[in-house]
C-alpha cells in the first residue's frame, strides 16, 4: 500500500513574513516527504526584507519568494492547516486538521526582531514534523561572526 505524503498549508495576512520562513523551514528539513503550500489573506507585495536578511542568516533563500493568495483549492488540498494570525480569513473545510500557531509579525519590524520569531517558527516546525512521525534533516547552523 503506497504512503501518501502530507500536505500542509502556513497562512498568515501577508504571507510576507511568518508563513514564508515556516514554509522554508518545512521545506528544508522534510525535504520531499511533505508537500508544503504558503499563502496570505492579503498578501503583500513582497516577502519581508528583514525576513529574507534573518532567514539568509540561518542559509535559506528567500529572495525569490513572492506573496501568494489564499484559495480555498488550497485549503482543500492539504491535510494540515497552520494559521498564524489570519483569524476569521481561512476557510474552514471538514476533515483537514487546523493548528494556530501565536506568533509576532515581524511586519515593520528589523532583522533584530525578526530573528526570535524566526528560531520560534523553526522549533515549531521541528514538533510538527515529530508529530508527523517524520524525522527532519537538522540544518547546520552558520557559523556565527564576532
Amino acid at each position: 500500500m503506497p504512503e501518501t505524503k502530507p500536505s500542509v498549508l502556513f497562512v498568515c495576512v501577508h504571507n510576507a513574513g511568518r508563513s514564508q520562513m515556516a514554509a522554508a523551514f518545512l521545506t528544508q528539513l522534510a525535504g520531499d516527504r511533505v508537500e508544503v503550500r504558503s499563502a496570505g489573506s492579503a498578501p503583500a507585495d513582497a516577502v519581508n526584507p528583514a525576513v529574507v536578511e534573518a532567514m539568509a542568516e540561518v542559509g535559506i533563500d528567500l529572495s525569490a519568494q513572492t506573496p501568494k493568495v489564499l484559495t480555498t483549492d488550497a485549503v482543500r488540498a492539504s491535510d494540515i492547516v497552520i494559521t498564524m494570525g489570519c483569524g476569521d480569513a481561512c476557510p474552514v473545510f471538514p476533515g483537514k486538521q487546523y493548528l494556530d500557531w501565536t506568533l509576532d509579525d515581524p511586519a515593520g519590524q528589523g532583522v533584530a526582531a525578526v530573528r526570535p520569531i524566526r528560531d520560534d517558527i523553526e522549533r515549531r516546525v521541528h514538533g510538527l514534523l515529530g508529530d508527523l512521525g517524520i524525522r527532519s534533516t537538522r540544518r547546520s547552523a552558520p557559523a556565527e561572526t564576532s
